[in-house]
């Protein structure tokens, strides 16, 4: 599609959600006011109170039904109704509102959950990731109110709680409530946009995989100059394993993993080190383009490494350490080989004899490749490109959303769309999390006009 085909948007639908934005915006910091760190113990009340604040949103909105549920030992979501003309598709809309750490409330510019907005953007943790996507669902249900109906097509609203912590009771909440979530468009308001004029539809996501691996040389702590020397220690010989997981370039050097390629452009490399953060005179690591590095080829990270803190260490060689390694995987690849591989490397690359022991860990998520052929992407690229002015782009992410395999699993007739809440400096996970309020404005006119299309069949 180029930019000359792109349709403007119609001015009803186009007014209407201009006249629910202000409310949605105050809605969404009202929700980034609540700490649900559904990940941290102390914050599950939060998150329960987080769910609730959801669900009387969407009874305001003119939802027929909604409930708070939960699976056993799981966080509480959201599941909402508004039923559709008789023939018109069922839509599910996803978001969670569970949030992640702050990663140290001092470190912010403003505190995390005292929402500010400057320059246009509104800051505060989970105001992109993803308190964003809710309130984008339901400005586009409020925008239908405002016209004096309901929603052109039947739509499910399901509103996770744990999805920062890997979802891990989402397999038993869909297979409980099947019934009542089934759709047949499923879309998830939880990725980025590579520009705020820029729509994405992400059509590729990285999988992911973890393992401890613990290095042991002594029974016991022993005294640093009576033995060192021939004696080494379990921190150094740990750190010089993981050094193995990469070559001098960069490059993932675990064997036996699935490499892809992309022809999508390169972002400009001076906006894209600033976007991270990379401090002057650091080298990007790897080959191949960008986007290749990010959303086709596997990837490597040492998350933390338990040894004592620099200010309370002391004269001894350490009997043992340990590290969680982090391992993203490539669309196509097998997660139990890809983490099994991990592991072999790891335990061949133990230096001096030490003893090894590798713990496969609990956070996977499958590598997903979405088919992006037929009416509902061709109304989406339509919709997204109308809304926003600009073609819409097919688009990998590094990242991992593990339970779009688990919804392609459950309902396997259903398309499948992630959209983008967020753009390159939201800094989601991190430090002065962000939402560019002008592209929140954008995506909320996309949807509706997407919901729209799917009614009228374009």
């Amino acid at each position: 599609m180029t930019d000359q085909q792109i349709s403007a948007p119609p001015a009803e639908l186009a007014d209407a959600v201009t006249a629910v934005l202000p409310g949605a915006r105050t809605d969404l910091e009202a929700l980034v006011r609540i700490p649900s760190i559904w990940a941290d113990p102390a914050h599950a009340e939060d998150t329960r109170r987080c769910a609730d604040a959801v669900a009387a949103l969407a009874r305001d909105a003119g939802a027929a039904e909604v409930k708070v549920i939960a699976a056993e030992g799981g966080a509480p979501a959201v599941v909402a109704h508004w039923p559709g003309p008789v023939g018109a598709p069922t839509v599910m809309l996803y978001a969670h509102h569970d949030v992640q750490p702050t990663g140290g409330d001092e470190h912010w510019t403003t505190p995390p959950f005292e929402p500010r907005e400057r320059d246009g953007r509104l800051y505060g943790r989970g105001a992109a990731d993803d308190k964003a996507g809710v309130m984008t669902h339901l400005a586009v249900l409020r925008a239908f109110g405002e016209l004096g109906g309901t929603p052109p097509v039947g739509v499910v609203l399901f509103i996770e709680g744990e999805e920062e912590s890997g979802s891990p009771t989402l397999t038993a909440l869909l297979a409980e409530h099947r019934e009542s979530l089934a759709a047949d468009v499923i879309v998830i308001a939880d990725a980025a946009n590579p520009a705020v004029d820029v729509p994405a539809l992400t059509t590729s996501l990285r999988g992911l995989v973890d393992v401890v691996v613990e290095v042991s040389m002594l029974e016991r702590p022993v005294h640093s100059g009576v033995y060192g020397g021939p004696i080494g220690d379990a921190l150094t010989a740990l750190c010089r394993t993981l050094a193995t997981l990469h070559d001098d370039k960069g490059e993932v050097a675990v064997p036996g993993l699935v490499h892809g390629s992309s022809d999508a452009p390169d972002p400009d490399e001076a906006t894209y080190r600033a976007d991270a953060g990379l401090l002057d005179g650091v080298e990007l690591i790897g080959s191949g383009s960008i986007p290749e590095r990010t959303y086709v080829k596997p990837a490597v990270s040492v998350l933390g490494i338990d040894a004592p803190r620099v200010a309370e260490a002391s004269n001894v060689l350490l009997p043992r350490a340990r590290a969680m390694v982090s391992m993203r995987l490539a669309p196509g690849e097998d997660t139990a080989q890809a983490q099994q591989a991990l592991a072999a490397h790891l335990e061949r690359n133990v230096p001096w004899g030490a003893h090894v022991t590798v713990t496969p860990g609990t956070g996977v998520a499958e590598p997903f490749a979405l088919s992006t052929t037929g009416e509902v992407y061709d109304h989406a690229r339509a919709a997204f490109s109308s809304a926003y002015g600009n073609s819409a782009v097919e688009t990998g992410i590094g990242g991992s959303i593990p339970f779009i395999a688990e919804f392609a699993r459950t309902f396997p007739g259903a398309a499948v769309l992630v959209t983008g809440v967020g753009d390159p400096a939201s800094r989601w996970h991190g430090i002065d999390e962000s939402l560019d309020l002008g592209m929140f404005g954008r995506g909320v006119l996309a949807e509706a006009l997407f919901l729209q299309r799917l009614a009228t069949n374009g």
